[in-house]
């Protein structure tokens, strides 16, 4: 997929580059990597999380994991798979990761913890900066909950989840028709309780 310019870099050292630490060490620095090559080559991430190349599907999860490790959206709006080398666009259907699971630390209240976990591992913990935000539907003012992973890149609430939050709810303190969850000391809108 990704190649350097360098035709003596072998797979295994782009690898060390990109994740010296492993698949679940830290993330590599995306944000510093300005490389010249940039271009499309049919990379796409569809709304239920599955990722595509040039119409088909990629099924190793390792692989996946990998290039999920090098995304970033950068000032155009657009998200990238980005190496030393070279960035290609992604297209993205909807958001980059699915959040499948949500975990509460500390007893219920303003001073909790929501730590939410993504279809690919990646673990955010909700506070001042890893926000969470509801969109509606223009048509079916249907809920989509997106929470902040990093770098500008969101992942969607799976149903679920969502449910989980709506039972966690409690009223705004400023405003008692507005529910919404508590993490890290903020508080986090869901919406209007119906009357």
């Amino acid at each position: 997929m990704i190649a350097p310019s360098n035709p003596f870099f072998s797979l295994e050292q782009l690898m060390k580059k990109i994740a010296p630490d492993g698949l679940d060490g830290k993330l590599p620095p995306v944000e510093s990597w300005h490389p010249e090559n940039c271009g499309d080559i049919g990379m796409e991430i569809r709304r239920d999380g599955s990722w595509w190349h040039e119409g088909d599907r990629i099924g190793r999860a390792r692989l996946v994991k990998l290039f999920s490790r090098i995304l970033r959206k950068d000032d155009d709006g657009c998200i990238y798979l980005v190496t030393p080398y070279e960035k290609v666009v992604v297209h993205v259907e909807d958001a980059p990761f699915i959040a499948v699971r949500v975990d509460r630390a500390g007893p219920a209240g303003s001073d909790q913890v929501l730590a939410f976990t993504t279809n690919l591992g990646d673990v955010t913990l909700l506070g001042p900066d890893r926000t969470l935000t509801v969109r509606y539907s223009g048509e079916t003012l249907e809920p989509a909950p997106y929470v902040r992973v990093r770098g500008g890149l969101d992942a969607k609430l799976s149903r679920p989840v969502f449910y989980e939050l709506v039972d966690m709810a409690v009223p705004s303190e400023a405003e008692p028709d507005i529910l919404g969850v508590w993490s890290q000391g903020v508080f986090f809108e869901l919406g209007r309780s119906e009357e």
